[in-house]
């Protein structure tokens, strides 16, 4: 089987990329700009919504096509080359439109619905006017947006220092091994090689060969996300939001209590994460307990990862990490940096289950409605992840050694993926809070507050660790994806929950998170987990994966004095 991405299953030829890109650029672009000031017309409404589909149509796969192929090699001039014009198209694109939420927004809502009634092959876009009515006051008149949206490609900007600084001209450090060897660190081995490390002096090695870009380079660092939270509270200020977290918040509909009810469940009802952290300790014979050393639906499943959609073996200047892309019918590709550990096969379980999400998605709703919201996506992967684990679980010849490597396992899941992401997301919002206040930001005062969180949500203080207060610049979402990390926590809350149901016998589970999965965007995303039986209003929720961890420690600590 081949392990590469075929990029031709989007295009077949550059020749073909190159039609879509100057189709857009020179045909549904000037149509777009001919509406304007005509949208309370009905030929001028048709023209535009013809031109939200085609954008719906042939934008995604056009950006897909320019940075799959960036993140393969991103020493690459020509494919950074293609991407940046892509880049430039959607500047262009957010140029000529404008003027269109003002307008429409004068038109009003009932006019607006009307029209989508009386005109029902533009159905996929109805619900985007619903979210634009739900956010009309933040939407500015029209000259002033045009304004700001020259601006767009300047706020873009720090991502894509980042992006150059920790990959494309990131220098990967040597660590030495115990046996003498001297191995290169990358963000993409660097965990594997702590991983299958036997010694706690080997890790840290290992750890500092990984953080020392991020060491080297703290002052830039910490430059590039202040202008990045710069650039969020500017767009605050000029469009009259309260805060940076609520301008993340609204438009999905989603209210910052929900937001503050995760993270103070998360930093206080902690004591198992704790209690599982000296069990560690204890159990592996270590004097000090460091972060380094943690690393101690079948049909659907098997279209997401055919071959030729997963790109798989680590390679140089590949982008680190793993994710999956697709949407507009176009067949999600999922990239992965598989180094043969246990934890890849996860990875690849949970991002495969994002394609899942993705394809049933595509099934079932129309072009406008397929992209579903970062709230719910990450319920799918979670949900693989747990059925997994469960697979493995119910293996009848486990040894003991085996029964408390999967407990492990699991209970590293609820670590990373519900407490670790919040602590993040209370990182984001107490910077931003920073920020708001008008106070300076630079590196030290970027590694103390990670520090004092530490402290809070593990009684792990990590300045003992030399260059894991630094962790801020180690994670990509807090540059790329601003308030994206605490969606790793909330759809974690409601995959274990959906799961513990399904696997329980509950009538009727299953089919109302199939259901879910097809909604794709066409509701908000509250709205489509409650119906499949979630309630994040409700701050008990969450106490359910406190509950679960406690459970687990519980099972694993009468498992080591058996």
């Amino acid at each position: 089987m081949n392990y590469n991405w075929d990029l031709k299953n989007i295009y077949k030829t550059e020749e073909d990329f190159e039609k879509d890109l100057k189709f857009l650029d020179e045909k549904v672009l000037p149509l777009i700009s001919s509406v304007e000031g005509k949208l309370n017309t009905e030929e001028g409404m048709v023209t535009y919504c013809k031109c939200q589909l085609d954008l719906e149509k042939y934008l995604q796969p056009v950006y897909m096509y320019a940075a799959c192929a960036s993140d393969l090699d991103k020493r690459d001039l020509e494919a950074n080359k293609r991407l940046g014009r892509v880049m430039i198209l959607f500047q262009k694109i957010g140029n000529v439109s404008a003027y269109a939420e003002p307008e429409l927004l004068k038109i009003g809502e009932e006019k607006v619905m009307k029209f989508f009634e009386e005109h029902k092959k533009f159905q996929g876009l109805d619900f985007g006017m619903k979210k634009l009515f739900h956010a009309q006051k933040f939407v500015l008149d029209g000259k002033t947006e045009s304004i700001l949206s020259n601006y767009n490609v300047l706020l873009r900007g720090p991502r894509s220092l980042y992006s150059t600084l920790s990959t494309a001209d990131r220098i990967n450090a040597k660590a030495k091994l115990d046996n003498g060897e001297e191995v290169e660190v990358n963000t993409s081995n660097g965990t594997g090689l702590m991983a299958s490390s036997h010694s706690s002096e080997e890790r840290q090695r290992i750890f500092e060969a990984l953080y020392k870009n991020f060491d080297e380079h703290k002052n830039t660092y910490a430059e590039i996300y202040n202008e990045l939270l710069q650039g969020e509270y500017a767009e605050v200020k000029a469009r009259g939001y309260s805060s940076i977290l609520a301008s993340h918040l609204y438009h999905n509909n989603i209210p910052e209590s929900v937001f503050h009810n995760l993270i103070e469940v998360a930093s206080t009802r902690n004591e198992d994460v704790k209690r599982y952290n000296a069990l560690r300790k204890k159990y592996l014979g270590l004097e000090k307990y460091h972060t380094y050393d943690r690393f101690l639906y079948q049909k659907k499943a098997k279209e997401a990862t055919k071959e030729g959609y997963v790109d798989v073996n680590i390679k140089p200047a590949k982008r680190g990490g793993a994710y999956s892309t697709g949407g507009s019918n176009i067949h999600p590709f999922i990239l992965l940096n598989f180094d043969g550990r246990l934890d890849d096969v996860f990875t690849l379980a949970h991002e495969s289950g994002h394609s899942v999400h993705t394809l049933y998605s595509e099934e079932a709703e129309p072009l406008g409605k397929q992209d579903y919201t970062i709230f719910v996506a990450e319920i799918a992967s979670t949900f693989n992840e747990h059925n997994l684990l469960d697979y493995f679980l119910k293996s009848d010849s486990l040894s003991k050694g085996d029964k408390i490597s999967l407990l492990q396992k699991s209970i590293d899941e609820i670590m990373s993926t519900f407490y670790r992401q919040s602590l993040f997301a209370h990182y984001e919002y107490l910077i931003s809070k920073m920020v708001e206040n008008d106070e300076p930001l630079d590196y030290k005062v970027l590694s103390d507050t990670m520090t004092k969180l530490y402290k809070e949500y593990y009684d792990i203080d990590i300045e003992e660790e030399k260059v894991k207060p630094l962790v801020w610049a180690y994670i990509p979402h807090l540059f790329n994806s601003p308030f994206y990390v605490y969606q790793y926590a909330t759809s974690f809350t409601a995959s274990l929950l959906i799961y513990e149901r399904i696997k329980g016998g509950e009538a009727g589970a299953f089919d109302k998170y199939i259901d879910m999965l097809k909604t794709g965007g066409s509701a908000y995303p509250l709205d489509e987990v409650k119906a499949a039986g979630v309630d994040f209003t409700d701050k008990e929720t969450f106490l359910a994966v406190p509950n679960r961890l406690k459970v687990l420690v519980d099972e694993l600590e009468a498992l080591l004095k058996e």
